[in-house]
């Protein structure tokens, strides 16, 4: 995105970056399609002596869970790819202040999103079922609709990956100047409040336990992004 060009030329640009993301995506889910089984039981292993058996309960909804896994896939595996293309976008009004340039950016977003995802998968959804599958009791007998498991096991993994991003937004906005790691510890008692709503609302289960086992690691992300918000400032004035 480069100030200097006019308002039409700009919206063609952000036109094809657009229809090259969307057209990425698509083949990243048409290929994922192909691997779907194999995707859907690897989604199914957190509830492994948990739940004995998915059911569905409509002649086209086997069908839809396979096309969901497999657009979750595809959007996952074209991820790096739209974040370089919109890095690419507005790289002209930032780069001054950002010289590392976009690998090193999809590198980091990709691996702190990868974090999350396989901090949600092993560590939150296997007692999160354990928990809320344990209220049925004897009176109740568990019969999950596979496409409501597969809905609850991808959101909440991609809840956790992005939560997983703070300390890279935080050496972004730190590079831009909007925030500073004075700042951030300052409104540390807020962002304690806030980390303790946001993983109630996020966690999948409304226990206790589930709930700080998703706010530790989101309070040391918290201390992470401050050290990381310092580090950028310095490297800015330097």
């Amino acid at each position: 995105m480069d100030p200097e060009k006019p308002l039409l030329s700009h919206l063609d640009e952000l036109r094809k970056r657009l229809l090259s993301c969307f057209i990425f995506f698509i083949i990243a889910a048409a290929v994922s399609f192909n691997y779907s089984s194999f995707l859907f039981r690897i989604l199914k292993r957190p509830m492994a002596g948990v739940v004995d058996k998915l059911v569905f309960f409509s002649p086209v909804e086997a069908l839809s869970i396979y096309l969901n896994i497999s657009f979750a896939a595809g959007l996952m595996l074209s991820t790096p790819f739209i974040l370089y293309q919109a890095w690419k976008f507005i790289e002209p009004a930032v780069s001054g202040r950002l010289k590392k340039g976009p690998f090193l950016f999809v590198a980091c977003v990709t691996l702190a999103f990868a974090a999350g995802s396989l901090f949600s998968y092993f560590l939150l959804i296997p007692p999160a079922l354990k928990f809320l599958l344990g209220f049925a009791g004897p009176d109740l007998w568990s019969m999950i609709s596979a496409q409501s498991y597969i809905s609850f096991v991808v959101w909440t993994v991609l809840g956790a990956g992005l939560v997983f991003e703070m300390p890279v937004l935080s050496y972004v906005l730190s590079r831009l100047g909007v925030i500073n790691h004075r700042s951030l510890r300052n409104k540390y008692r807020y962002a304690i409040v806030g980390i303790l709503v946001a993983a109630a609302i996020i966690t999948p289960t409304p226990d206790i336990f589930n709930m700080l086992l998703f706010a530790a690691p989101m309070l040391l992300l918290y201390e992470l992004s401050i050290w990381v918000s310092k580090f950028a400032g310095a490297g800015s004035q330097a």
